[in-house]
């Protein structure tokens, strides 16, 4: 993979682990349908995908009401869950070191994009990225594959080749070779190894500072 200047990140699973937030908001949406799950964990699948997608595929909702469970989890994630979450560990100082080398940074994540902002700033990382483009509320916008087709028209890049997409799910893998891009896949998060290979990443990164090295080439 040759040297990129334009790298595109996504957020949940990637920057930040936002396991409890994410887990705990499914947990209040079901709730509401009648759904008790006392184990965060095994809602952990959430984290990543479009959430319509994920009540649909692992509780059986039809589209209307995966819809209306976004609404339901938007009550709990919108107050108390979009903080609780974290930064993974050496990650400011990988953005630092990429933003000094002249790396132009950037945010396609699946989450809407005024959480995104959002947390980056609580987090103190807003100052590191050109643009943060995330998923539109309506959820017209939310396929990662259109999330980063918007953030590259956004910054005006048409040459792909200089970017790469950085992703923990096969969501960020598939959607950077919908849009002819290369991609590297992160096993900090929460997607394994067999998934990021099996979507097509051109590069694994076991750990943040294997993904500083295959960044900064």
């Amino acid at each position: 993979m040759n040297a990129k200047s334009y790298i595109l990140f996504d957020l949940d699973g990637t920057l930040t682990d936002p396991m409890v937030g994410i887990t705990k908001s499914v947990q209040y949406a079901l709730k509401s349908y009648g759904i008790h799950e006392p184990d965060l964990k095994r809602l952990t699948p959430f984290i990543g995908p479009p959430l319509k997608d994920s009540f649909m595929k692992y509780y059986g909702f039809p589209e209307e009401q995966a819809k209306e469970a976004i609404g339901r989890y938007r009550e709990y994630f919108a107050v108390t869950g979009i903080f609780e979450n974290r930064v993974y560990e050496g990650i400011p100082e990988l953005l630092k070191n990429l933003k000094a080398a002249g790396k132009h940074l950037l945010v396609a994540t699946s989450k809407p994009e005024l959480f995104a902002i959002q947390i980056l700033e609580h987090f103190h990382l807003k100052e590191y990225f050109d643009f943060i483009g995330g998923a539109s509320m309506d959820e017209v916008r939310v396929r990662k594959g259109d999330v980063i087709t918007y953030v590259l028209d956004t910054v005006t890049l048409t040459d792909v080749s200089a970017a790469v997409m950085v992703g923990d799910r096969e969501h960020d893998i598939l959607g950077a070779g919908e849009n002819r891009m290369d991609s590297i896949g992160v096993l900090f998060g929460y997607g394994s190894r067999e998934e990021l290979e099996k979507a097509g990443a051109n590069e694994i990164a076991a750990s943040v500072p294997e993904l500083e090295k295959l960044l900064l080439v």
